[in-house]
């Protein structure tokens, strides 16, 4: 079968075009403004793409196209698709129907935390030999890819809360109908679609009603909104974690956050070294080795493989250093991620100064609605380069309680000027954006280079 995906550059449609790719399908694909790491990866396995949506694309000769939900009505192509009455589905239903059918489905869900979760999830398995497939949002360094085939009867996925498509307005999750689940947390974002919290709770209840009795959530017990979820309903096996708790699975950091010790009901299950640091990330690990023992994976497997877990692209990944200047890469965007990421580099690297460069991208960032919780998830760095173009709101303004070390720009590549200006040894130079940022992170070190040649 020939397939066409709308929107293939997404992390989730690029992942459901290598799937398709390895079930023996024919793929193509179509998009705009293309970046890497999604872009690069298509290119690697040799998956032709389109730039943009000419409604000639109809006459490629595909059997079905596959819709993204970065695709909306007026689309030319999705509207040439409707009058010519072509076979057409979501990405997550054609997952579901081709993929996942008669796997045991390992998903990860919660607001923050899930592509790093599920990424580890993934790794936990591969290490103790059960070669899973996976699909993340993301590129898991220690696999290279964000998704695989394989002949394994598990498959472990991202499984976000946004919308499927145009035509199909449920959560993508409420079709993966998984066997474990890991709820990691839940706080009102996507402001673009959900109205209030309690609406994307009730999207996380019908999640929640489609796992079997003999089914597990591993559930953090430290968020409330994920007991209202609960308390509307569990018919499946349930155990709480919390990195604070002292009944159900606890971890705590030591050595600085380097190693951790792991607890079920009060027993000590051992120590592991973390590769990432970071409250949030040790909360992952716990999360991904409860749900490693649904699936029969010990605890000693499953923290001993821990230590080689080497993280995933975009996420706290260094992209370069230049004379003692390093260059982050981190995919935060909503204002409990950023804050959590900056702890997580201060405790990573205590000496040093961190310089946070931002860019409010997301469509929740750009309607305005997290604005006043921004300055305080930023204090924690020395410096703030916020990029404000195409914002609807005054970021200067929202910035203003941090005072003079907030600035706001407009200009591109002023703000790298600037940062790079800024910038001296040992500093940490930290780049959170939910997008390509116009490559500013090949800007800032191509820049730092020019002032030491």
């Amino acid at each position: 079968m020939h397939i066409h995906i709308l929107g293939i550059c997404g992390t989730f449609m690029g992942g459901v075009a290598l799937l398709a790719r390895a079930a023996g399908h024919t793929v193509t694909g179509c998009d705009s403004n293309v970046y890497p790491p999604m872009s690069t990866q298509l290119e690697e396995q040799g998956i032709a793409l389109v730039e943009g949506y000419d409604a000639e694309q109809t006459c490629c000769g595909a059997d079905l196209f596959v819709v993204g939900n970065a695709v909306s009505r007026g689309n030319p192509l999705l509207e040439a698709i409707l009058d010519k009455g072509l076979a057409y589905t979501s990405g997550p239903q054609w997952l579901a129907e081709h993929i996942l059918q008669g796997r045991w489905v390992l998903a990860v869900a919660g607001t923050h935390g899930k592509t790093t979760t599920t990424s580890m999830l993934a790794w936990l398995l591969e290490d103790a030999g059960f070669n899973p497939g996976f699909l993340v949002g993301g590129v898991p360094a220690n696999f290279g890819v964000s998704a695989r085939l394989t002949d394994s009867n598990f498959f472990v996925i991202e499984a976000d809360e946004y919308d499927t498509a145009f035509c199909d307005k449920r959560s993508k999750f409420v079709h993966y109908r998984p066997r474990t689940v890991i709820l990691n947390n839940l706080e009102f974002d996507h402001a673009d679609i959900f109205a209030d919290l309690a609406a994307i709770e009730t999207q996380f209840h019908h999640l929640v009603r489609t796992i079997p009795q003999s089914g597990r959530i591993v559930a953090n017990a430290a968020e409330a909104s994920l007991a209202r979820v609960l308390d509307r309903g569990c018919w499946s096996e349930l155990e709480w974690f919390d990195t604070n708790a002292d009944a159900g699975w606890r971890a705590a950091a030591m050595e600085g956050g380097a190693k951790a010790v792991f607890h079920l009901n009060g027993a000590m299950l051992g120590e592991a070294h973390m590769p990432m640091p970071g409250a949030h990330n040790l909360a992952n690990a716990l999360a991904a080795v409860a749900a490693a023992r649904h699936v029969g994976i010990t605890p000693a497997q499953a923290l001993a493989s821990l230590a080689s877990f080497r993280g995933v692209k975009r996420r706290m990944e260094v992209r370069g250093v230049v004379k003692g200047v390093t260059v982050y890469d981190d995919f935060a965007h909503h204002p409990t991620a950023i804050e959590l990421t900056i702890a997580g580099l201060r405790q990573r690297a205590p000496q040093g100064r961190i310089l946070a460069v931002l860019e409010p991208r997301s469509n929740t960032m750009k309607l305005g609605v997290m604005k006043a919780r921004l300055p305080a998830s930023l204090e924690l760095a020395d410096e703030v380069f916020c990029y404000a173009h195409g914002l609807g709101w005054d970021a200067a303004e929202a910035l203003t309680p941090l005072g003079k070390k907030a600035r706001t720009y407009v200009d591109l590549e002023q703000l790298v000027s600037d940062v790079v200006a800024h910038a001296r040894a040992d500093d940490h130079i930290l780049v959170m954006s939910n997008g390509g940022f116009g490559g500013v992170h090949d800007k800032l070190l191509a820049a730092l280079h020019a002032r030491h040649a």
